[in-house]
């Protein structure tokens, strides 16, 4: 049986949880992944909410597997400003204290975990933000002490949150990307280390974040096949040419044609995707497919509708047997 293909609902928070209930279904997709805060309330505690949930999921027959909390996650090690405003839940936000903002997001984060318990799943995929992305262009030069210290705080603000999660049976799943304390595949290296190789800390693994960096896509999940928590299908293009913005975006709109990259629709972009289901094939990954759908430049419907396609298309078990075993003699 092949992997379940999910819809990530983040971008599509200004629909109700049925009408998505609704549409997923008739797109062709297996189940949902719920967005925080638009269609997961974690603040609630009582267990008649969370079942009004996986009701609504069973009446149209969605499965889940994850919840995300990406918008709260990347306040908890961010340095917090006016960007963060409008991302943010009031409650989070509250008067805008920027360590304020950080423990709130926090507590949030764990709170997160408590209704993936109530929901019946066990990854909350998600940002961590960082302290010292600021610095990721080392001129003026960036002490070696600068960056670990970035890591240490990543450490202390993290850390609290993955034990309790692991007591709940929980795990964390970072999706690599900028922004975050891991970006590439040295950064998911040295964020492992700094919280100890934490058995609650894993990756929601998401090669569009990859490709147009340079970042081998496809080693990242052989390095980290014990850590692959959660599995983010998007697609990304990027040019074969140089563009007039480069690979910083040169602070022009996703879409734009001037852009080096840009996400693209499942299928339209240049990640290989062949040989991202041949390695999670080699590391035994049986989760779902969540389909992060992101094209500035199509009508998502039609873009959520031919992603599942494709998915579905491209997804296949491996052999349970050597193609040439029928060959040999007995």
């Amino acid at each position: 049986m092949a992997r379940p293909v999910t819809l990530y609902t983040i971008q599509w928070g200004d629909l109700s949880l049925e009408t998505i209930c609704k549409k997923a279904k008739s797109f062709g997709y297996d189940g949902l992944e719920l967005g925080l805060p638009s269609h997961v309330d974690v603040s609630r505690t009582d267990e008649a909410y969370y079942l009004g949930i996986k009701e609504l999921l069973a009446k149209y027959d969605m499965q889940l597997f994850a919840i995300s909390s990406h918008l709260i996650g990347q306040a908890v090690c961010d340095n917090i400003d006016f960007r963060h405003r409008a991302i943010l839940p009031d409650h989070i936000w509250g008067d805008g204290d920027p360590e304020g903002v950080r423990q709130r997001a926090a507590k949030e984060l764990i709170q997160a975990g408590y209704a993936a318990k109530m929901l019946g799943v066990d990854t909350v995929a998600g940002f961590t933000g960082s302290s010292i992305w600021q610095y990721l262009y080392s001129f003026p030069p960036v002490p070696e002490e600068t960056v670990e210290e970035g890591f240490r705080d990543f450490a202390r603000r993290f850390t609290p949150i993955l034990d309790e999660y692991q007591k709940l049976g929980i795990r964390f799943a970072l999706e690599v990307h900028p922004t975050e304390i891991a970006f590439d595949t040295v950064t998911a290296a040295r964020a492992v280390e700094a919280v100890n190789n934490h058995p609650a800390f894993g990756f929601n693994y998401d090669p569009s974040h990859f490709g147009y960096q340079g970042v081998d896509y496809v080693e990242f999940l052989y390095r980290f096949a014990d850590r692959i928590f959660h599995v983010h299908m998007k697609d990304v293009y990027w040019s074969d040419t140089p563009k007039p913005a480069g690979v910083f975006g040169g602070y022009v709109t996703f879409g734009n044609p001037n852009r080096y990259w840009n996400f693209r629709s499942l299928g339209r972009g240049n990640i290989n995707f062949e040989e991202i289901i041949r390695a999670l094939n080699d590391i035994g990954y049986k989760g779902p497919l969540s389909v992060e759908w992101e094209d500035s430049g199509m009508d998502r419907e039609h873009g959520a509708r031919e992603s599942c396609e494709f998915v579905k298309q491209m997804d296949f078990e491996p052999s349970a047997i050597a193609f040439d075993a029928a060959f040999e003699k007995k």
